[in-house]
């Protein structure tokens, strides 16, 4: 055997060693990922409020129903109409929106709307309403529509302050297995209401579990977290006040002596 070929050898061995693979048991693999579920926001419609102090307001919830082809009146409330099911038209200073299952809009106070069940089933919605004290007993909507009230604050909403505020009817949407958010707490007030799944409320230590149909009242400064431990997808509808360009939800506690 040639000299050149024992020192060639040498190298390669010597090379060979510096890049060999660690052994199995050495080798790494990707942890799970950290990163955790959040939930999603869709602002549905929203209208400006140039005061909310004028004389105390209450919000109010009721479910309609509107027989196929049928239609009835709106009349004289600040509301967000948001479509269950079946196909809505709504008429308001002439313009026309349909709207499908899902879709919302804002009808304010001062103007009149036409409402019509356009497909081959009745038209069924949710209608959030703003209401001074005055007209909480007044009737919204009239025959032939099918009218069940879900839900009335027993008392004025609280703590809201002079100055222009933004009313807002939003979707949210918390996906399976999310943990309970940051304690946090509205800047002004909102009402929910569970549109599907099942969610847990968390409210000065005490958890309380939320199913689909549930309405809950949120005034300025109760602290609370929102959860889902199901396998499918909790969503929320929260009709909301906020002071123009203030967040609608603040994370921590409220100042000491605030209100």
């Amino acid at each position: 055997m040639s000299l050149r070929f024992i020192i060639r050898a040498l190298i390669i061995a010597t090379l060979g060693a510096g890049i060999s693979a660690p052994p199995l048991g050495a080798q790494t693999t990707p942890g799970p990922s950290t990163t955790q579920p959040t939930a999603v926001r869709n602002v549905l419609a929203n209208a400006g409020l140039p005061s909310v102090v004028d004389v105390p307001l209450h919000f109010k919830l009721l479910r309609v129903s509107i027989p196929a082809g049928q239609s009835t009146s709106s009349r004289e409330a600040n509301g967000f109409l948001f479509e269950m099911s079946g196909m809505l038209a709504v008429t308001t200073s002439g313009d026309t929106r349909n709207l499908r299952n899902g879709d919302a809009m804002f009808v304010g106070r001062g103007e009149s709307a036409t409402l019509k069940a356009t497909g081959p089933e009745p038209a069924v919605f949710l209608h959030f309403l703003l209401l001074p004290v005055a007209d909480l007993e007044k009737m919204v909507e009239g025959a032939p529509a099918v009218v069940t009230e879900l839900y009335r604050t027993t008392a004025p909403i609280p703590s809201l302050k002079s100055g222009p505020y933004e009313f807002t009817l939003t979707r949210v949407t918390l996906p399976p297995r999310m943990p309970s958010n940051p304690p946090h707490y509205r800047s002004g007030g909102a009402l929910y209401y569970v549109a599907s799944g099942t969610g847990t409320t968390t409210v000065e230590g005490r958890t309380e579990t939320k199913p689909t149909g549930s309405r809950l009242f949120e005034p300025y400064g109760m602290v609370h977290q929102w959860g889902n431990p199901g396998d499918t997808p909790l969503v929320l509808l929260q009709a909301n006040i906020s002071p123009e360009g203030v967040p609608v939800v603040i994370v921590g506690v409220p100042p000491a002596g605030s209100k």
